[in-house]
């Protein structure tokens, strides 16, 4: 298919005539990807950049460890919480993808989490929502995940502010819904946090 992808197949006229098929055989595309850009947009990392890169990386499996055990304590304990209606997390028992968790993540679900508060019939439950939200100090109020700190969002008072009730509905989002991404601070201390602000709704 030579013709289909004439900067691998033809001479590179910016590179001295490189025909890179010819040059680098099965390489040919990763060394064009690697080699052009980097000349026409300096797309390389700083020294320090890549060492802030890598240990991210190499200390991943340590955050996650941390990151996973928060969740599931904080899962567990929002779902006998009084103030809240359900609980969305592949780490309970209830949920559809529990034994796939099992089976394929050693039972280690994610940082991520959801849940409803309970709102007394006629409650405005998007302001019980916001007044949540308010209420953490210790959760950043964020919308990003994956994060070391815990970090929470009530999508309908936020990014999902402008949708109708249909439209919310169709994205899967209540009015009292919360969207927890769990860190790597103490579970004492997270679980403080959303109990102070629970009491506030």
């Amino acid at each position: 298919h030579k013709e289909r992808f004439k900067r691998l197949n033809e001479p590179d006229v910016s590179y001295h005539g490189v025909v890179y098929t010819e040059a680098l055989g099965a390489a040919a595309y990763i060394a064009r990807a690697r080699v052009v850009p980097l000349r026409n947009m300096g797309a390389a990392l700083s020294p320090f950049n890549a060492w802030a890169t890598l240990q991210g990386i190499e200390t991943l499996p340590l955050r996650m460890d941390r990151i996973c055990e928060n969740a599931q304590k904080i899962a567990e304990t929002l779902q006998n919480h009084p103030k809240v209606e359900w609980v969305r997390y592949a780490g309970l028992p209830d949920h559809p993808d529990h034994a796939l968790v099992q089976r394929q993540m050693g039972g280690k679900a994610s940082g991520i989490l959801s849940f409803s508060l309970k709102t007394a019939p006629g409650e405005d439950a998007r302001a019980a929502g916001a007044r949540f939200l308010d209420a953490l100090q210790l959760f950043l109020r964020l919308v990003n995940i994956g994060d070391a700190k815990s970090l929470a969002t009530h999508p309908a008072s936020t990014t999902h502010r402008q949708l109708n009730p249909e439209e919310l509905a169709k994205a899967g989002v209540t009015e009292g819904m919360v969207r927890l991404s769990i860190g790597i601070e103490h579970i004492d201390d997270l679980l403080e946090d959303l109990n102070r602000a629970l009491q506030a709704v």
